[in-house]
């Protein structure tokens, strides 16, 4: 049953996806300068690895993180102030951008490939955890009509913390002194990642990350 509602909440947010002004890659590369500051050129290259890849990201899942960073929906005081000024177009354009750009797959630490495949994979049905790849894919692909990311090569403590986040905001036992995510829902019951996450240890949250690392789409 649980898996149903899952599917559910997938298939809806396919459908409700709203049409996004026409980005301009070559716009994008120039409003994407001071974005290189943190992101590499190309967004290709972190300067660290809590840093988001966003080369080869898809161009929807990009715009709505910007529209949520200016909002304040998804907080985080550096990408707050980038986006602040931001306007439509200029968000369809920087997605349209990184979009066009060639995604760069990582390394996987071999302790946690084994583990992490399998969560990836086939989930954890004895824990109600779904396969990761239902929704963004068997190479990590991603699915952007739905706005959900691609993550192949995608770094892994930037994954691990994002997940750590949404735990943090779909449980009520881990106190208020932690970053928690709540974008990824647009009303007061918690979000996909937000339940998914919440059942996640902290070693299967790194394994996971770290097969994500590895990942080449």
């Amino acid at each position: 049953m649980k898996f149903f509602k899952l599917f559910v909440l997938m298939a809806a947010a396919v459908v409700a996806n709203p049409t996004l002004a026409a980005g301009d890659a070559e716009a994008g590369e120039a409003k994407a300068a001071p974005c290189a500051a943190c992101h590499g050129p190309g967004g290709s290259k972190p300067i660290a690895g809590n840093y988001p890849k966003l080369a080869g990201q898809g161009e929807a899942y990009l715009v709505k993180q910007l529209q949520d960073y200016k909002s304040g929906k998804r907080e985080n005081a550096i990408m707050a102030g980038q986006a602040a000024n931001l306007s439509e177009q200029d968000m369809a354009d920087l997605g349209a951008y990184y979009a066009s750009q060639e995604a760069q797959s990582g390394q996987a630490d071999p302790e946690w490939v084994e583990q992490g495949a399998k969560l990836y994979r086939g989930g954890d049905a004895a824990n109600g955890l779904p396969a990761c790849s239902g929704c963004h894919g068997p190479a990590g692909q991603g699915i952007d009509g739905a706005k959900y990311p691609h993550l192949a090569g995608q770094n892994a403590q930037y994954v691990e913390d994002q997940l750590k986040a949404f735990r943090a905001a779909g449980r009520n036992d881990l106190g208020d002194n932690v970053i928690k995510r709540t974008n990824d829902t647009d009303g007061d019951a918690p979000g996909m990642m937000q339940t998914v996450a919440a059942k996640m240890s902290d070693s299967q949250i790194k394994a996971v990350a770290s097969y994500i690392a590895g990942l080449s789409k």
